[in-house]
Protein backbone atom coordinates (compact mmCIF):
# COMPACT_ATOMS: atom_id res chain seq x y z
CA UNK A 1 0.00 0.00 0.00
CA UNK A 2 2.84 2.39 0.83
CA UNK A 3 5.20 1.33 -1.95
CA UNK A 4 6.68 4.51 -3.50
CA UNK A 5 8.30 2.60 -6.35
CA UNK A 6 4.89 2.16 -7.95
CA UNK A 7 4.44 4.90 -10.56
CA UNK A 8 8.02 6.17 -10.13
CA UNK A 9 9.50 8.06 -13.06
CA UNK A 10 12.81 7.22 -14.71
CA UNK A 11 15.54 8.31 -12.29
CA UNK A 12 17.83 9.83 -14.89
CA UNK A 13 14.91 11.85 -16.23
CA UNK A 14 13.98 13.01 -12.71
CA UNK A 15 17.55 14.18 -12.03
CA UNK A 16 17.63 16.06 -15.35
CA UNK A 17 14.41 17.89 -14.45
CA UNK A 18 15.82 18.77 -11.02
CA UNK A 19 19.09 20.07 -12.52
CA UNK A 20 17.14 22.17 -15.01
CA UNK A 21 15.06 23.79 -12.22
CA UNK A 22 18.16 24.71 -10.23
CA UNK A 23 19.45 27.37 -12.63
CA UNK A 24 18.39 30.99 -12.24
CA UNK A 25 18.93 32.50 -15.62
CA UNK A 26 16.72 33.46 -18.53
CA UNK A 27 13.04 32.66 -17.91
CA UNK A 28 13.55 31.45 -14.31
CA UNK A 29 15.19 34.74 -13.33
CA UNK A 30 12.39 36.80 -14.91
CA UNK A 31 9.75 34.66 -13.21
CA UNK A 32 11.54 35.03 -9.85
CA UNK A 33 11.76 38.83 -10.12
CA UNK A 34 8.09 39.14 -11.11
CA UNK A 35 6.99 36.75 -8.34
CA UNK A 36 8.86 38.88 -5.79
CA UNK A 37 7.08 42.05 -6.93
CA UNK A 38 3.68 40.30 -6.97
CA UNK A 39 4.23 38.92 -3.43
CA UNK A 40 5.41 42.32 -2.16
CA UNK A 41 2.33 44.03 -3.58
CA UNK A 42 0.08 41.35 -2.06
CA UNK A 43 1.69 41.81 1.35
CA UNK A 44 1.53 45.60 0.99
CA UNK A 45 -2.22 45.66 0.24
CA UNK A 46 -2.96 42.69 2.54
CA UNK A 47 -4.35 40.53 -0.27
CA UNK A 48 -4.17 36.81 0.50
CA UNK A 49 -5.14 35.89 -3.07
CA UNK A 50 -2.24 37.88 -4.55
CA UNK A 51 0.24 36.36 -2.06
CA UNK A 52 -0.96 32.86 -2.99
CA UNK A 53 -0.53 33.71 -6.68
CA UNK A 54 3.07 34.75 -6.02
CA UNK A 55 3.74 31.44 -4.24
CA UNK A 56 2.43 29.50 -7.23
CA UNK A 57 4.63 31.24 -9.81
CA UNK A 58 7.76 31.31 -7.62
CA UNK A 59 10.61 29.01 -8.81
CA UNK A 60 12.40 28.99 -5.41
CA UNK A 61 11.64 25.32 -4.76
CA UNK A 62 14.07 24.27 -7.55
CA UNK A 63 17.46 24.81 -5.87
CA UNK A 64 16.17 23.61 -2.46
CA UNK A 65 14.99 20.28 -3.88
CA UNK A 66 18.22 20.16 -5.88
CA UNK A 67 20.30 20.51 -2.71
CA UNK A 68 18.34 17.72 -1.03
CA UNK A 69 18.79 15.43 -4.02
CA UNK A 70 22.49 16.28 -4.22
CA UNK A 71 22.99 15.30 -0.57
CA UNK A 72 21.02 12.09 -1.11
CA UNK A 73 23.16 10.93 -4.06
CA UNK A 74 26.40 12.50 -2.73
CA UNK A 75 26.77 14.75 -5.76
CA UNK A 76 28.73 17.56 -4.12
CA UNK A 77 29.13 19.55 -7.33
CA UNK A 78 25.35 19.61 -7.71
CA UNK A 79 25.08 20.57 -4.03
CA UNK A 80 27.42 23.54 -4.48
CA UNK A 81 25.54 24.65 -7.58
CA UNK A 82 22.15 24.35 -5.82
CA UNK A 83 23.32 26.32 -2.77
CA UNK A 84 24.93 28.97 -4.98
CA UNK A 85 21.72 29.43 -6.98
CA UNK A 86 19.61 29.45 -3.80
CA UNK A 87 21.86 32.18 -2.35
CA UNK A 88 21.55 34.14 -5.62
CA UNK A 89 17.73 33.81 -5.58
CA UNK A 90 17.64 34.88 -1.92
CA UNK A 91 19.75 37.98 -2.57
CA UNK A 92 17.62 38.90 -5.62
CA UNK A 93 14.47 38.44 -3.56
CA UNK A 94 15.78 40.65 -0.77
CA UNK A 95 16.95 43.37 -3.17
CA UNK A 96 13.72 43.55 -5.18
CA UNK A 97 11.41 43.40 -2.14
CA UNK A 98 13.49 45.97 -0.22
CA UNK A 99 13.43 48.35 -3.19
CA UNK A 100 9.68 47.92 -3.59
CA UNK A 101 8.86 48.56 0.07
CA UNK A 102 11.33 51.46 0.18
CA UNK A 103 9.61 53.15 -2.78
CA UNK A 104 6.05 52.24 -1.76
CA UNK A 105 4.23 55.03 0.10
CA UNK A 106 2.25 52.44 2.11
CA UNK A 107 4.34 51.05 4.94
CA UNK A 108 1.59 49.94 7.32
CA UNK A 109 2.11 46.57 8.99
CA UNK A 110 -0.66 44.36 7.61
CA UNK A 111 -1.85 41.01 9.00
CA UNK A 112 -0.25 39.18 6.04
CA UNK A 113 3.11 40.66 7.05
CA UNK A 114 2.66 39.93 10.76
CA UNK A 115 1.86 36.28 10.00
CA UNK A 116 5.43 35.78 8.71
CA UNK A 117 7.37 37.34 11.59
CA UNK A 118 6.96 34.79 14.42
CA UNK A 119 7.84 31.28 13.20
CA UNK A 120 7.41 28.28 15.49
CA UNK A 121 7.57 24.49 15.46
CA UNK A 122 4.36 24.25 13.42
CA UNK A 123 6.11 25.96 10.53
CA UNK A 124 8.75 23.20 10.70
CA UNK A 125 6.05 20.54 10.45
CA UNK A 126 4.48 22.31 7.45
CA UNK A 127 7.84 22.67 5.68
CA UNK A 128 8.89 19.07 6.39
CA UNK A 129 5.70 17.29 5.38
CA UNK A 130 5.08 19.70 2.52
CA UNK A 131 8.60 18.98 1.30
CA UNK A 132 7.95 15.22 1.45
CA UNK A 133 4.83 15.63 -0.69
CA UNK A 134 6.73 17.83 -3.16
CA UNK A 135 9.60 15.39 -3.60
CA UNK A 136 7.28 12.40 -3.99
CA UNK A 137 5.40 14.33 -6.69
CA UNK A 138 8.66 15.19 -8.50
CA UNK A 139 9.62 11.50 -8.68
CA UNK A 140 6.28 10.41 -10.16
CA UNK A 141 5.49 9.78 -13.83
CA UNK A 142 2.25 11.70 -13.33
CA UNK A 143 3.23 14.83 -11.43
CA UNK A 144 -0.41 15.64 -10.52
CA UNK A 145 -1.67 18.48 -8.32
CA UNK A 146 0.65 18.31 -5.27
CA UNK A 147 3.29 20.70 -6.65
CA UNK A 148 1.07 23.86 -6.54
CA UNK A 149 -0.22 22.81 -3.12
CA UNK A 150 3.32 22.40 -1.78
CA UNK A 151 4.28 25.83 -3.17
CA UNK A 152 1.37 27.40 -1.25
CA UNK A 153 1.84 25.41 1.98
CA UNK A 154 5.59 25.88 2.35
CA UNK A 155 5.33 29.59 1.42
CA UNK A 156 8.93 30.42 0.49
CA UNK A 157 8.29 33.73 -1.24
CA UNK A 158 6.29 35.72 1.40
CA UNK A 159 8.86 35.40 4.25
CA UNK A 160 11.60 36.55 1.89
CA UNK A 161 9.55 39.62 0.94
CA UNK A 162 8.70 40.34 4.60
CA UNK A 163 12.45 40.27 5.32
CA UNK A 164 12.77 42.90 2.57
CA UNK A 165 10.02 44.91 4.29
CA UNK A 166 12.01 44.74 7.53
CA UNK A 167 15.13 46.04 5.77
CA UNK A 168 13.22 48.83 3.99
CA UNK A 169 11.55 50.06 7.19
CA UNK A 170 14.44 49.40 9.56
CA UNK A 171 12.37 46.93 11.58
CA UNK A 172 15.00 44.36 12.52
CA UNK A 173 12.66 42.10 14.50
CA UNK A 174 10.55 41.65 11.34
CA UNK A 175 13.68 41.03 9.26
CA UNK A 176 15.15 38.35 11.54
CA UNK A 177 11.76 36.70 12.20
CA UNK A 178 10.94 36.43 8.48
CA UNK A 179 14.49 35.38 7.59
CA UNK A 180 14.32 32.63 10.21
CA UNK A 181 11.01 31.38 8.77
CA UNK A 182 12.57 31.39 5.28
CA UNK A 183 15.52 29.36 6.57
CA UNK A 184 13.18 26.89 8.29
CA UNK A 185 11.33 26.29 5.03
CA UNK A 186 14.52 25.89 3.00
CA UNK A 187 16.23 23.54 5.46
CA UNK A 188 13.30 21.22 6.13
CA UNK A 189 12.23 20.96 2.49
CA UNK A 190 15.85 20.00 1.76
CA UNK A 191 15.91 17.45 4.61
CA UNK A 192 12.59 15.94 3.47
CA UNK A 193 14.05 15.60 -0.03
CA UNK A 194 17.20 13.92 1.32
CA UNK A 195 15.15 11.37 3.30
CA UNK A 196 12.90 10.46 0.35
CA UNK A 197 15.93 10.07 -1.94
CA UNK A 198 17.46 7.74 0.62
CA UNK A 199 14.19 5.84 1.01
CA UNK A 200 13.91 5.36 -2.76
CA UNK A 201 17.57 4.19 -2.79
CA UNK A 202 18.82 6.46 -5.55
CA UNK A 203 22.31 5.28 -6.48
CA UNK A 204 25.12 7.57 -5.23
CA UNK A 205 27.11 9.41 -7.88
CA UNK A 206 30.33 8.59 -6.09
CA UNK A 207 31.13 6.01 -3.48
CA UNK A 208 31.73 7.67 -0.12
CA UNK A 209 33.14 6.02 2.95
CA UNK A 210 31.43 5.72 6.30
CA UNK A 211 33.24 8.77 7.67
CA UNK A 212 31.87 11.08 4.93
CA UNK A 213 28.38 9.67 5.36
CA UNK A 214 28.61 10.39 9.09
CA UNK A 215 29.69 13.97 8.31
CA UNK A 216 26.58 14.46 6.16
CA UNK A 217 24.38 13.05 8.93
CA UNK A 218 26.07 15.31 11.50
CA UNK A 219 25.52 18.38 9.32
CA UNK A 220 21.84 17.50 8.85
CA UNK A 221 21.41 16.83 12.59
CA UNK A 222 23.05 20.16 13.45
CA UNK A 223 20.77 21.99 11.01
CA UNK A 224 17.72 20.30 12.53
CA UNK A 225 18.78 21.34 16.04
CA UNK A 226 19.56 24.92 15.00
CA UNK A 227 16.11 25.27 13.43
CA UNK A 228 14.17 23.14 15.91
CA UNK A 229 15.25 24.53 19.28
CA UNK A 230 14.37 28.23 18.71
CA UNK A 231 11.13 27.36 16.94
CA UNK A 232 10.11 24.98 19.76
CA UNK A 233 10.79 27.76 22.27
CA UNK A 234 8.74 30.22 20.19
CA UNK A 235 5.90 27.70 19.93
CA UNK A 236 5.94 27.23 23.71
CA UNK A 237 5.92 31.02 24.21
CA UNK A 238 2.97 31.34 21.83
CA UNK A 239 1.11 28.58 23.70
CA UNK A 240 1.68 30.27 27.09
CA UNK A 241 0.58 33.63 25.70
CA UNK A 242 -2.64 32.16 24.29
CA UNK A 243 -3.35 30.43 27.61
CA UNK A 244 -2.78 33.70 29.48
CA UNK A 245 -5.14 35.58 27.16
CA UNK A 246 -7.80 32.90 27.62
CA UNK A 247 -7.49 33.06 31.42
CA UNK A 248 -7.69 36.87 31.39
CA UNK A 249 -10.86 36.72 29.29
CA UNK A 250 -12.33 34.23 31.77
CA UNK A 251 -11.42 36.51 34.69
CA UNK A 252 -12.98 39.60 33.08
CA UNK A 253 -16.16 37.71 32.14
CA UNK A 254 -16.69 36.03 35.50
CA UNK A 255 -15.76 38.95 37.76
CA UNK A 256 -17.13 41.94 35.84
CA UNK A 257 -19.30 41.19 32.79
CA UNK A 258 -21.43 38.56 34.54
CA UNK A 259 -21.97 40.99 37.43
CA UNK A 260 -23.45 43.64 35.14
CA UNK A 261 -20.46 46.03 34.95
CA UNK A 262 -20.16 47.72 31.54
CA UNK A 263 -16.55 47.77 30.31
CA UNK A 264 -15.76 50.66 27.97
CA UNK A 265 -11.99 50.28 27.79
CA UNK A 266 -9.73 47.23 27.81
CA UNK A 267 -6.04 46.86 27.02
CA UNK A 268 -3.59 44.07 27.79
CA UNK A 269 0.19 44.35 27.71
CA UNK A 270 1.60 40.82 27.84
CA UNK A 271 4.86 41.36 25.97
CA UNK A 272 6.79 43.33 28.58
CA UNK A 273 8.25 41.95 31.83
CA UNK A 274 5.61 43.82 33.86
CA UNK A 275 2.41 42.43 32.36
CA UNK A 276 -0.64 44.65 32.75
CA UNK A 277 -4.42 44.47 32.28
CA UNK A 278 -6.15 47.87 32.04
CA UNK A 279 -9.93 48.17 32.38
CA UNK A 280 -12.28 51.15 32.32
CA UNK A 281 -15.95 51.06 33.35
CA UNK A 282 -18.89 53.19 32.25
CA UNK A 283 -20.27 54.05 35.71
CA UNK A 284 -18.87 51.68 38.36
CA UNK A 285 -16.18 53.08 40.69
CA UNK A 286 -13.85 50.85 42.70
CA UNK A 287 -12.10 51.57 45.98
CA UNK A 288 -8.44 50.73 46.51
CA UNK A 289 -9.18 47.70 48.65
CA UNK A 290 -11.56 46.35 45.97
CA UNK A 291 -8.88 46.71 43.29
CA UNK A 292 -6.37 44.94 45.58
CA UNK A 293 -8.88 42.10 46.06
CA UNK A 294 -9.35 41.71 42.30
CA UNK A 295 -5.57 41.59 41.86
CA UNK A 296 -5.46 38.69 44.32
CA UNK A 297 -8.28 36.95 42.43
CA UNK A 298 -6.17 37.00 39.25
CA UNK A 299 -4.06 34.18 40.69
CA UNK A 300 -7.17 31.99 40.99
CA UNK A 301 -7.40 32.16 37.17
CA UNK A 302 -3.70 31.23 36.69
CA UNK A 303 -2.85 34.79 35.68
CA UNK A 304 0.54 35.36 37.30
CA UNK A 305 2.88 38.36 37.12
CA UNK A 306 0.05 40.51 35.74
CA UNK A 307 -1.23 43.67 37.38
CA UNK A 308 -4.86 44.80 37.12
CA UNK A 309 -5.18 48.56 36.63
CA UNK A 310 -8.71 50.01 36.79
CA UNK A 311 -8.96 53.43 35.16
CA UNK A 312 -11.27 55.71 37.11
CA UNK A 313 -12.97 58.98 36.07
CA UNK A 314 -9.83 60.99 36.71
CA UNK A 315 -8.19 59.45 33.66
CA UNK A 316 -8.44 61.82 30.69
CA UNK A 317 -8.59 59.12 28.02
CA UNK A 318 -11.33 57.28 29.92
CA UNK A 319 -13.36 60.49 30.30
CA UNK A 320 -13.02 61.13 26.57
CA UNK A 321 -14.04 57.56 25.77
CA UNK A 322 -17.06 57.73 28.09
CA UNK A 323 -18.13 61.02 26.52
CA UNK A 324 -17.88 59.53 23.05
CA UNK A 325 -19.91 56.47 24.09
CA UNK A 326 -22.63 58.56 25.79
CA UNK A 327 -22.84 60.89 22.79
CA UNK A 328 -23.16 57.90 20.51
CA UNK A 329 -25.89 56.38 22.70
CA UNK A 330 -27.80 59.68 22.85
CA UNK A 331 -27.36 60.20 19.13
CA UNK A 332 -28.62 56.72 18.36
CA UNK A 333 -31.55 57.28 20.76
CA UNK A 334 -32.51 60.44 18.88
CA UNK A 335 -32.28 58.59 15.61
CA UNK A 336 -34.44 55.78 17.01
CA UNK A 337 -37.11 58.26 18.21
CA UNK A 338 -37.11 60.00 14.83
CA UNK A 339 -37.44 56.68 13.02
CA UNK A 340 -40.39 55.71 15.25
CA UNK A 341 -42.12 59.02 14.57
CA UNK A 342 -41.54 58.68 10.82
CA UNK A 343 -42.98 55.16 10.91
CA UNK A 344 -46.04 56.39 12.82
CA UNK A 345 -46.64 59.19 10.29
CA UNK A 346 -46.25 56.79 7.39
CA UNK A 347 -48.75 54.49 9.04
CA UNK A 348 -51.19 57.33 9.49
CA UNK A 349 -50.80 58.42 5.86
CA UNK A 350 -51.37 54.84 4.70
CA UNK A 351 -54.57 54.57 6.76
CA UNK A 352 -55.95 57.87 5.50
CA UNK A 353 -55.01 57.66 1.83
CA UNK A 354 -56.94 56.22 -1.09
CA UNK A 355 -56.02 55.32 -4.62
CA UNK A 356 -58.03 58.24 -6.06
CA UNK A 357 -57.01 57.74 -9.69
CA UNK A 358 -57.91 54.05 -9.77
CA UNK A 359 -61.27 54.59 -8.04
CA UNK A 360 -62.17 57.52 -10.30
CA UNK A 361 -61.27 55.54 -13.48
CA UNK A 362 -63.47 52.64 -12.42
CA UNK A 363 -66.32 54.96 -11.33
CA UNK A 364 -66.32 56.69 -14.75
CA UNK A 365 -66.97 53.35 -16.42
CA UNK A 366 -69.90 52.53 -14.14
CA UNK A 367 -71.25 56.11 -13.92
CA UNK A 368 -70.38 57.91 -17.19
CA UNK A 369 -71.92 61.28 -16.13
CA UNK A 370 -69.41 61.64 -13.31
CA UNK A 371 -67.04 64.60 -13.78
CA UNK A 372 -65.19 65.31 -10.55
CA UNK A 373 -64.37 63.01 -7.68
CA UNK A 374 -62.74 63.52 -4.26
CA UNK A 375 -62.39 61.16 -1.30
CA UNK A 376 -60.85 61.68 2.16
CA UNK A 377 -61.23 60.81 5.84
CA UNK A 378 -62.58 63.63 7.99
CA UNK A 379 -62.73 64.14 11.74
CA UNK A 380 -66.12 65.41 12.95
CA UNK A 381 -66.41 67.22 16.30
CA UNK A 382 -69.50 66.65 18.43
CA UNK A 383 -70.73 67.54 21.89
CA UNK A 384 -68.72 66.70 25.01
CA UNK A 385 -65.44 66.94 23.05
CA UNK A 386 -66.06 63.71 21.24
CA UNK A 387 -64.58 63.12 17.80
CA UNK A 388 -65.45 60.53 15.20
CA UNK A 389 -63.92 59.78 11.82
CA UNK A 390 -65.91 59.27 8.62
CA UNK A 391 -65.03 58.86 4.97
CA UNK A 392 -66.54 61.61 2.82
CA UNK A 393 -66.85 61.44 -0.97
CA UNK A 394 -67.63 64.51 -3.07
CA UNK A 395 -68.75 64.02 -6.65
CA UNK A 396 -69.76 66.48 -9.33
CA UNK A 397 -71.62 66.14 -12.63
CA UNK A 398 -73.71 68.28 -14.99
CA UNK A 399 -76.72 66.23 -14.15
CA UNK A 400 -77.05 65.00 -10.55
CA UNK A 401 -77.30 61.28 -10.00
CA UNK A 402 -80.80 60.10 -9.40
CA UNK A 403 -81.61 58.78 -5.96
CA UNK A 404 -81.40 55.18 -7.10
CA UNK A 405 -78.15 55.81 -8.96
CA UNK A 406 -76.68 57.66 -5.98
CA UNK A 407 -77.57 54.72 -3.69
CA UNK A 408 -76.03 52.32 -6.19
CA UNK A 409 -72.84 54.47 -6.29
CA UNK A 410 -72.66 54.55 -2.49
CA UNK A 411 -73.12 50.77 -2.13
CA UNK A 412 -70.51 50.09 -4.81
CA UNK A 413 -67.98 52.37 -3.08
CA UNK A 414 -68.61 50.81 0.35
CA UNK A 415 -68.07 47.35 -1.11
CA UNK A 416 -64.91 48.34 -2.96
CA UNK A 417 -63.31 50.10 0.02
CA UNK A 418 -64.68 47.68 2.63
CA UNK A 419 -66.24 50.55 4.60
CA UNK A 420 -69.40 50.60 6.70
CA UNK A 421 -69.71 54.36 7.17
CA UNK A 422 -69.52 56.46 4.05
CA UNK A 423 -71.08 59.81 3.17
CA UNK A 424 -71.54 60.86 -0.47
CA UNK A 425 -72.07 64.54 -1.28
CA UNK A 426 -73.08 65.75 -4.73
CA UNK A 427 -72.27 69.08 -6.34
CA UNK A 428 -73.95 70.50 -9.45
CA UNK A 429 -72.86 73.46 -11.57
CA UNK A 430 -75.45 75.91 -12.88
CA UNK A 431 -75.25 77.55 -16.27
CA UNK A 432 -73.09 80.39 -14.87
CA UNK A 433 -70.57 77.79 -13.61
CA UNK A 434 -71.51 78.53 -10.00
CA UNK A 435 -71.60 75.60 -7.66
CA UNK A 436 -74.95 74.68 -6.07
CA UNK A 437 -75.22 72.33 -3.18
Amino acid sequence: MFNLHEGEDDREKTLEIIKKNIDFQGANLWILACAIIVASVGLNVNSTAVVIGAMLISPLMGPIVGAGFALGVYDFNLLKKSLRNLALATVIGLVFSTLYFYISPFKDVQSEILARTSPNIYDILIAFFGGIVGVIAVTRVEKGNPIPGVAIATALMPPLCVAGFGLATGNWSFFFGAAYLYCINCVFIGIATFLIVKYLKYPPKIQVDEREQRQVRYIISALILVMLLPSAYLAYTLYKEQELKKNIERFVTNEFVDNGFTIVYKRTDLKSANKKLELGFLSKRFEKDEIALYNKKLKNYNVDNTKLVILQDSTDRLLTLKGDILNEIQGSQKIDDRDIRIAELRNEIALNSFDDVSIYSEAKILFPTLEKFSIANHNFLMKKDSVFKETVVIISSEKPLEKEEAKKFEDWLKSKLALQNLQVLQEQRDLNKKVKK
